[in-house]
Order: C-alpha cells, then sequence, then structure tokens
C-alpha cells in the first residue's frame, strides 16, 4: 500500500500515537581529527617508548613494579559504581565501535574517539569489541579476538590513560562478553 495517504480518522490516530512518543536522546558521533590531530597523533605513535626505569629503593617498596594508579585499577571506583554497572542501571554517554576494523584502525579509532568523548565530558564509555574467539580444536587458529586481547594494553598506553579511572565489563543488555565499559575521571576546575 505504498503511496496510500491517510484518510481523516487514521491521521487523527497517527497524530495521538506521535504525540504521546517521547524522542530518543541524540547519538554523539565522534568528529574525525584535522589533519594536524592527525599528524601530531602519528608522530606520537611513531616515537620509542622507553623502558620504565626503577630504582632499588622503590623495588623494595613496590616489589611488582607498577605504578600506584596500576595497582589500584580495581579499587577506583566505589561499591555504588560497582553495583550499577553489575546491574545495568548505567546508561552511556558516549558509544566506540571496533567491530570490523583492522587492528591499526581499531587503534587510531580508539584513541580520536577517546579523545573527542573527554572533550564532550563524557563519563561512560561503552567500547564495543566483539566476542572474544571461542577454542575449537577442530578449526583453525584465526586472529578473531584480537582487538578484544590488545584493548587492556592500549588503554595503558593510551595519551589519555590518565583520563580513564577503570574499566569494566559490560552488562548483557550493552553487549556482554562482546563490549566493556570506560569510566572516565571528572575533569577538576
Amino acid at each position: 500500500m505504498a503511496g496510500r495517504r491517510l484518510n481523516a480518522d487514521e491521521r487523527a490516530l497517527w497524530a495521538r500515537v506521535a504525540h504521546s512518543v517521547k524522542p530518543l536522546a541524540k547519538r554523539k558521533v565522534a568528529e574525525p581529527l584535522s589533519q594536524i590531530e592527525r599528524a601530531e597523533f602519528a608522530a606520537a605513535l611513531a616515537r620509542p617508548v622507553a623502558p620504565l626505569r626503577v630504582h632499588n629503593a622503590a623495588k623494595r617498596e613496590n616489589p611488582s613494579g607498577l605504578s600506584r594508579a596500576a595497582r589500584n585499577d580495581a579499587n577506583t571506583l566505589d561499591g555504588g559504581w560497582d553495583k550499577r554497572l553489575l546491574k545495568g542501571a548505567v546508561s552511556p554517554d558516549f558509544t566506540i565501535d571496533l567491530h570490523e576494523e583492522t587492528l591499526a584502525s581499531a587503534h587510531m579509532k580508539l584513541n580520536q574517539s577517546l579523545h573527542y568523548a573527554i572533550s564532550i565530558d563524557a563519563r561512560i564509555i561503552l567500547l564495543i569489541t566483539g566476542r572474544p574467539a571461542r577454542d575449537n580444536p577442530r578449526l583453525p587458529p584465526t586472529s578473531r579476538g584480537v582487538i578484544r586481547a590488545s584493548i587492556k594494553d592500549w588503554l595503558q598506553a593510551s595519551p589519555h590513560a590518565s583520563a580513564i579511572a577503570a574499566t569494566r565489563p559490560a552488562h548483557p543488555r550493552h553487549g556482554g562478553g562482546g563490549a566493556l565499559y570506560v569510566i572516565l575521571r571528572r575533569r577538576r576546575g
């Protein structure tokens, strides 16, 4: 019945339905980086990373060699946050979807999107990575799950690592095993 016009009764009914519907919140979409920002990002990725040197006294106090932030990553959120995340009672402010990306493009998209999410003061980011590959001895090994396996390292090495308060597994409603919540710190001042 394509192209059929509504009669007066149908228009009145449609007007009542349309009036009762509440519009969804608009999704925030990451803006692409400018030419200068892309060049700075590429230069930062090209710079070699110096190895971490720990003095002997520091090793005695901190035998793991991890920074305080890295040791306390699990404790950066209070119990209320964890309860809300477990119940799925949170609503992400921003979504980053890394499906169907190559490893390099996923890394770049993650950093660009984190930059944008921080600039718009997002607090909770839903990071969709896809489900990890299942181990099946009958099938040949694949490269599935490589992005998922690299996410923690990318977040720790990111230029935005200091803005990240914690990462948690996503509630099944938001993707479960195929997604993570990245909780950003609030900006001071």
